[in-house]
């Protein structure tokens, strides 16, 4: 499986319409979870992030939002942000443009953000073209692959510090298929930025 764990600086110029990261002063960067609600998993990670002061952003798909929408008021209540994922975690390259518009859009009116991350990072330019006045486009700095069940956890680790900055926005998944790699990364990743004293802190604008 071949996806980018660090976006080269070259790239940005070319996606004008996304952040790839938020530069700051105050020594901030962005936990991001995407795929969920899930009943079990996002529990537990808000559990955790709690235990480390740390505040994130959950993009979430709309499907999952409308089966445990408790959790969705949790994640709002417990001081994190909340960000659009479709409703049907669909790749914007497979998809037309009416089509990809419909399912941001469907998944806003559950959820309500102006925050929007492309599943798969697959978006194109004439969808960004769209989405950019209504929507902040989330992409992503560094990319944990905890989705991948080809890396290790000690990878997972890697991917998600060593390059790690002020600004950054982190990717992990509160789902099933990351959680085999979640569950022993993330507390480990959670220990290393509060031993850099960084802040982490919700996305905003």
């Amino acid at each position: 499986m071949i996806y980018p764990k660090h976006i080269p600086q070259i790239i940005k110029p070319f996606g004008k319409h996304l952040c790839f990261d938020i530069p700051n002063e105050n020594n901030q960067i962005y936990l991001t979870f995407d795929d969920g609600p899930h009943p079990e998993i996002t529990l537990w990670t808000l559990d955790l992030l709690e235990k480390f002061e740390a505040k994130a952003t959950f993009f979430l798909i709309g499907e999952n939002a409308i089966r445990y929408p408790e959790i969705l008021v949790r994640i709002k209540n417990e001081g994190h942000a909340i960000g659009n994922h479709t409703m049907k975690h669909i790749s914007g390259w497979k998809t037309s443009n009416r089509d990809y518009l419909d399912q941001v859009h469907d998944c806003n009116s559950l959820i309500k953000s102006d925050l929007f991350r492309p599943p798969y990072g697959q978006i194109t330019h004439s969808q960004s073209v769209e989405l950019k006045d209504d929507y902040k486009i989330i992409m992503w700095s560094d990319l944990s692959a905890d989705f991948d069940p080809k890396v290790s956890v000690d990878e997972c680790f890697h991917h998600a510090t060593h390059k790690v900055k002020t600004g950054s926005i982190i990717v992990f998944h509160d789902s099933e298929k990351a959680w085999p790699r979640l569950e022993k990364a993330l507390p480990r990743c959670l220990e290393y930025y509060k031993g850099q004293s960084f802040n982490m802190s919700p996305i905003g604008f």
